[in-house]
């Protein structure tokens, strides 16, 4: 078939097997271009591996230290008739390359928050590693399923306390607008932190260590974004924020439940980037396209694959890495710091309908969106006839 892009709000619902694999290889051979990662270790666990930091974090892993990986993604397949989504095709590129250079490479695919995918993984990792000495924790999902009380879910992106009006940008529309988010209630603010907090994390930590596949000195972290003064009102001072305050709870107790094999655990702050999560959240879309105008013109913008690989090399794997007030491996500092953001706020109150496409990098920010479907990428012929149906 002739796939192009189709695009339904803040999401696409199609992806583009070819493309998909073209920014893969795109990922890997800037892995490739930088010193090898000597310090990091050869058997990784990345839940949520297919997209965004997850897939880049398994990359780097994988292409800058040669390590074994093995990870968990939750994917729709292909059909005669219709594409599968952009993770499946991430996936099954990243397997071919782990194939062609003799690098292990295993993925499983499910739900991640089920007891029965965390047994699975466990089967694999005796059968094949033996342990793991870093699990990456990359999740991002709108419901999750209690593995033991069988009830769902819901996230939410309210502000806690009041309401909060703000501009934003409506990318179906073209238009720069204001919005009005009420606030969300106590059982939002719950099931909020259920989705997108620290427990299941957790239960991760504990399965694992309880089978004893975690290897002494292992590490393990979780991805979160912590904004500034724009976007604090949507993730700090908020539902989602309500949430990262419980990973920073739930890496402080697994650091002092796993001292029999010295077990360190941190939450990593990373910089704001268009990935499939960020893009569905309100305000994200304006922020990101004035950042990304800012800092590339300071010559400090990174990509997913480009974070990660600092954040291994200099953070997580580093004598002494940089850590934020509250303990986070601190990777966003070139966002956040004062200079920056308050070239970010002169332009977020100057932007208006008519000006946005000159004070913003609206097309930097639509070019990565579309990539991460696999589209756009530089010498892909969208108008050819492929095949939908890719395996791994």
């Amino acid at each position: 078939m002739v796939i192009h892009p189709k695009i339904r709000g803040f999401i696409c619902t199609n992806a583009h097997p070819v493309g998909c694999a073209a920014h893969v290889q795109q990922q890997i051979d800037y892995v490739k271009q930088q010193p090898a990662l000597t310090d990091v270790p050869k058997r990784v666990l990345v839940i949520g591996c297919s997209t965004g930091y997850g897939l880049a974090t398994r990359i780097n892993a994988a292409f800058g230290a040669g390590a074994q990986t093995l990870g968990v993604c939750f994917e729709k397949e292909p059909t005669e008739k219709k594409t599968a989504t952009a993770g499946w095709y991430n996936t099954a590129a990243f397997h071919e390359a782990a194939k062609k250079e003799g690098l292990y490479a295993h993925t499983i695919n499910g739900d991640a928050f089920s007891n029965e995918i965390k047994q699975e993984v466990i089967e694999k990792i005796k059968q094949d590693l033996g342990q793991v000495d870093l699990v990456v924790y990359s999740l991002a999902s709108p419901k999750r399923k209690d593995p033991v009380t069988g009830d769902l879910y819901s996230s939410t992106l309210k502000p806690v306390g009041q309401a909060y009006t703000t501009k934003t940008y409506n990318t179906d529309k073209d238009e720069v607008s204001e919005i009005t988010l009420e606030p969300a209630n106590d059982d939002e603010i719950q099931q909020t932190i259920k989705v997108m907090g620290g427990e299941d994390w957790e239960l991760w930590l504990a399965a694992l260590h309880h089978a004893g596949v975690l290897a002494p000195n292992a590490k393990t972290t979780a991805y979160t974004y912590i904004g500034k003064k724009l976007t604090w009102p949507i993730y700090g001072h908020a539902t989602i924020g309500k949430a990262k305050e419980d990973l920073d709870r739930a890496a402080s107790a697994m650091r002092t439940r796993y001292t029999d094999i010295n077990l360190e655990a941190y939450v990593s702050s990373l910089k704001a980037l268009v990935t499939q999560a960020s893009s569905a959240i309100p305000v994200m879309p304006l922020y990101i396209s004035l950042i990304y105008k800012v800092m590339k013109e300071e010559g400090t913008h990174e990509g997913c694959i480009e974070q990660t690989h600092r954040l291994l090399r200099d953070a997580l794997y580093a004598e002494n890495p940089v850590l934020d007030e509250a303990g986070r491996l601190f990777m966003n500092g070139w966002e956040t710091n004062d200079q920056t953001q308050a070239k970010i706020e002169q332009l977020w109150h100057q932007v208006t309908q008519d000006n946005f496409h000159q004070l913003a990098d609206y097309a930097g920010y639509h070019s990565d969106f579309l990539q991460l479907f696999g589209f756009g990428m530089a010498g892909v012929d969208y108008d050819a006839d492929v095949n939908p149906i890719v395996t791994w």
